[in-house]
């Protein structure tokens, strides 16, 4: 059964700081690309940072240089370091993990966990 369950989230001042956590099960997680996204009310859901299987790393470009994604392969976790957290990063964070397989039939595996709110507010 595969399940994906984040932790970590909660109420922060302007200027703080968070450590989200993804906890994975029930696949292969070192094959995965694993992501967190987010999204706030009234907006649609956006990519926050990617971590590929071999270690690549993307970020949004309003995340740049506050946030640090990374991935312990021996422990199945995807971790989100928020620094200097501003009001616009409230939001629910969901951690996703997409394995894309090519050979035919080309299937795609996708699987999201529940969420985490995050609250950055005085």
């Amino acid at each position: 059964q595969v399940q994906l369950v984040e932790s970590g989230g909660g109420l922060v001042q302007p200027g703080g700081s968070l450590r989200l956590s993804c906890a994975a099960s029930g696949f292969t997680f070192s094959r995965y690309a694993m992501r967190w996204y987010r999204q706030a009310p009234e907006r649609e859901r956006e990519l926050v940072a990617d971590i590929t299987s071999t270690g690549i790393i993307k970020y949004a470009d309003s995340v740049k240089g506050r946030f640090t994604i990374s991935r312990d392969n021996a422990r199945n976790t995807v971790s989100l370091e928020m620094n200097s957290l501003k009001p616009e990063d409230t939001a629910v964070y969901y951690c996703n993990a997409q394995y894309w397989v090519a050979v035919p039939p080309p299937t795609l595996y996708d699987y999201w966990g529940p969420g985490t709110q995050v609250t950055v507010s005085s």
